[in-house]
């Protein structure tokens, strides 16, 4: 279980997160959201130990990660963005050097053999890392996140470089994850996000924007019906007679889809539905209807809507910022600092003991 609570960090005067909570239960798989610069990565790094809060708490199954840093890192995998690979070392070896570095307990060959299966790496194994192609790095990174059997997992983008197979394998594989593990899962795919998730959390300027499943997000978001309709008749007529129905709020026309019929996007009454009325004025003018589809608010919609300031207030957090008691030029800066990379051992030395080792086991 991750437990965040009143989360900030602040560089300089400028809060890049601010007074944030949300918890991730045990099995769960939460998606974090959030636009370049909104504090998304650096509570990530936060989470992980890899930079520190200015205050508040990140505990990871009800570790510190400031007070008990070691004991609380043992409880993580990570992948982040950019996965920590040994490029001159091959896919084995890396993965014997991370099994050492997490001074892993569980029977070595067994245990690595398992982690390669799962993420598809076992004919690269023997491969040196540079060679392999980025969607097969991706692999590698995920499956030292992996190695330990660790009971949190934090995966930064972890379908980036692959092809759309690999992808979906990839989906496939985060969701037994989650079975077992908790697992915290930033992508700035929506659709994958909304596939895997079983709830999200967005952070916009710092501060939590939105927490809930993405079913109720969309409820929350939309306060009126959507329906996409196409009907065959003269556009400007067809949209005239549909303002005049009652209960609709507002009418879009799209592009031309066949000759002659054209895609409009309503908005209607959350109370009302329109569409009997819409079927008597399409009789009415002798049109024709040629598809009707209720309008459903994907991720992406509520993404947008709620990061572009679209006058939606989904926290407390966020009813502040429109209040103007949190002005957004102080809870965030324009973009966020990027964390300086951790500093790299030597990597043939590291190679040369790993390799020493696994000679002694064959």
């Amino acid at each position: 279980m991750i437990e965040v609570k009143h989360l900030t960090k602040y560089y300089r005067d400028k809060a890049v997160v601010n007074d944030i909570s949300f918890t991730v239960e045990d099995g769960e798989i939460l998606g974090l959201l959030g636009p370049n610069g909104a504090g998304k990565s650096t509570t990530m790094n936060m989470l992980t130990g890899y930079i520190s809060s200015s205050s508040g708490q990140a505990l990871l199954n009800g570790i510190d990660i400031l007070e008990d840093p070691i004991k609380a890192k043992a409880q993580i995998g990570y992948l982040p963005e950019l996965p920590p690979l040994y490029l001159d070392m091959t896919v084995m070896s890396y993965l014997n050097f991370v099994y050492n570095l997490k001074k892993c307990k569980l029977p070595r060959k067994s245990h690595l053999k398992d982690v390669c299966s799962l993420c598809k790496i076992t004919d690269v194994s023997g491969r040196i890392i540079k060679h392999l192609s980025k969607g097969y790095r991706q692999r590698v990174g995920l499956a030292q996140a992996l190695v330990g059997n660790p009971p949190i997992l934090i995966l930064d983008e972890p379908t980036v470089g692959l092809d759309p197979k690999q992808i979906l394998e990839i989906r496939t594989l985060v969701k037994k994850l989650g079975k077992k593990h908790t697992v915290i899962l930033s992508s700035h795919i929506l659709t994958e996000i909304q596939a895997v998730c079983d709830r999200v959390v967005i952070i916009n300027h710092g501060q939590i924007a939105a927490n809930d499943t993405t079913d109720n997000l969309s409820k929350s978001v939309s306060a009126s019906n959507r329906l996409i309709v196409r009907i065959g008749g003269a556009k400007n007529e067809v949209l005239q007679a549909i303002r005049e129905i009652d209960g609709v709020e507002k009418v879009h026309a799209d592009l031309e889809r066949e000759p002659g019929i054209y895609e409009f996007e309503i908005e209607s009454d959350s109370n009302q539905d329109v569409r009997p009325a819409l079927n008597q004025m399409v009789q009415k003018h002798g049109w024709s209807i040629y598809k009707m589809d209720l309008g459903e608010m994907t991720l992406e919609d509520v993404f947008l809507k709620i990061t572009m300031g679209e006058g939606v207030h989904l926290s407390s957090a966020k009813k502040q910022m429109a209040s103007g008691n949190i002005p957004e030029s102080e809870s965030a800066p324009e973009s966020e600092p990027e964390s300086e990379p951790a500093p790299q051992p030597e990597v043939e030395s590291a190679a040369a003991d790993v390799e020493n080792e696994e000679g002694g086991e064959a």
